[in-house]
């Protein structure tokens, strides 16, 4: 099972350390064909026109051959006749040589970076160099559905065709590492493998069978790292955001004042407010249904989601900027990016097109209602939604509702980007590679 959102990855993979279509450098130990050509050219430069065609006929009758060197043309073999009565040597000639022929040096191999998600649903890879200040540009990525948090929700243990799912795709996530010269990586289990009551033994066997070491990351660690994967998302002159990221087991939910003083790099450094609510697109439809979701179903797990946000401590740190024009929401989950691909009636998700788009308050709207609309074989039947989603995306949208009734807010807007990004974005911080110039430092 392949996941359509493989973040910034599919998309922007290329070569590091490569100008791509760079011309080779000139030839040094010899000319090329016109090269000889001009050398030649040029020893006969004193002649006249007539002299040079009654010569070059003499050499046609003799069937002398010709070969080349770095002084223009030297016979090898030639008739008795014509070796009789030896030519005079030509003038030495002045070869037009190439501006350079000096090799550029190869450039300094920039370094690499990897972030690694085991999320509920997702197993996610993104490998990449730094950039510009603040920017990095994706080598290599993997994004599978794995569903490792099948069952959990009933179970309180992952399932051992999901264990195997996941360990299947994260031998793949390992040949790719081990294939690289990676200078920094980090790789993280989220709530699936927090909240399973074998989740520390799974990522043994993780560590046995894939050569990969996982860690298990708390809660405000996972927002935050979802807040420092969207920061280029954020214009200058918001005021508020509330992001939210939709998870298979978990959904995750940043307050980001920008309100007050100046704005730092690091968005995360604004967060005054986050929770985590423990109940994501998989537990939820496990729990209420996802094949076939009528209204009153949706209605139930909206309203079973806000409760949930009604015993959020924080939930009111915006309420000074949530009747600005400046403020919004900005969601970074794939039941955003389905809504997005499906608003914009793609006939093939394309990331390009979905991430950083904006949605107003009706569009969003449309869009949940068309879902909400469709049984279980038209959703599947969608190319932005398909077999892996299709139970899924009601159970999402209802969480969207939820977030939406909590934080009423006019605009939308979609991010496929989150954790991965957001890992990336500070260990090139923390390693420093942008402090020259804000160009990367290898």
């Amino acid at each position: 099972m392949e996941d359509h959102d493989t973040g910034a990855g599919a998309s922007e993979v290329g070569m590091s350390g490569v100008t791509p279509g760079e011309p080779a450098s000139p030839p040094t130990g010899r000319f090329s064909r016109h090269a000889g050509a001009r050398a030649r050219h040029a020893g006969h430069q004193g002649e006249n026109q007539k002299g040079r065609t009654r010569k070059r006929r003499k050499r046609r009758r003799g069937r002398k051959v010709f070969a080349r060197d770095e002084n223009g043309a030297i016979p090898l073999s030639a008739s008795p006749a014509a070796a009789a009565k030896p030519e005079p040597a030509p003038a030495a000639p002045q070869p037009r040589l190439p501006v350079s022929i000096v090799p550029r040096p190869p450039q300094q191999e920039l370094p690499v970076f990897a972030a690694l998600d085991l999320g509920t649903n997702n197993c996610r890879l993104l490998v990449a160099v730094p950039g510009r200040h603040g920017q990095f540009r994706v080598i290599d990525a993997f994004s599978r559905i794995v569903r490792l948090g099948e069952g959990l929700s009933a179970s309180g243990r992952l399932g051992h065709a999901a264990m195997d799912r996941a360990v299947e795709a994260l031998k793949i996530c390992g040949e790719k590492l081990r294939n690289r010269k990676i200078r920094k990586a980090r790789l993280i289990a989220t709530e699936a493998c927090r909240s399973a009551a074998n989740g520390v033994e799974f990522l043994e066997r993780v560590e046995r069978e894939a050569g990969l070491k996982l860690e298990i990351i708390d809660r405000q660690t996972e927002a935050r790292l979802a807040v420092s994967g969207c920061g280029s998302l954020v214009e200058r002159d918001t005021r508020g955001v509330v992001l939210f990221d939709i998870g298979g087991g978990s959904s995750e939910i940043a307050l980001i004042d920008l309100s007050r003083g100046q704005r730092s790099p690091r968005l995360a450094n604004h967060i005054v407010s986050w929770t985590s609510l423990p109940v994501g697109v998989v537990s939820l439809a496990e729990r209420f249904g996802g094949r076939t979701v009528t209204r009153d179903t949706f209605a139930a797990m909206v309203d079973d989601v806000a409760v949930r946000l009604k015993a959020f401590d924080g939930r009111d740190r915006l309420s000074h900027v949530l009747a600005s024009p400046n403020f919004h929401l900005l969601g970074t989950s794939g039941t955003v990016t389905t809504l997005a691909g499906v608003h914009l009636d793609l006939e093939r998700y394309d990331r390009r097109r979905v991430d950083g788009l904006w949605m107003d308050r009706t569009s969003v709207d449309r869009m949940i209602e068309k879902l909400i609309g469709w049984d279980f074989h038209q959703r599947v039947a969608n190319p932005c939604i398909g077999a892996d989603r299709a139970d899924l995306v009601l159970a999402g949208c209802a969480i969207l509702e939820a977030i939406r009734g909590a934080w009423p807010s006019e605009r939308l807007r979609v991010a496929d980007r989150g954790l991965r990004e957001g890992i990336l974005s500070e260990l090139m911080a923390d390693d420093g590679v942008w402090r020259h110039d804000g160009r990367a430092r290898a």
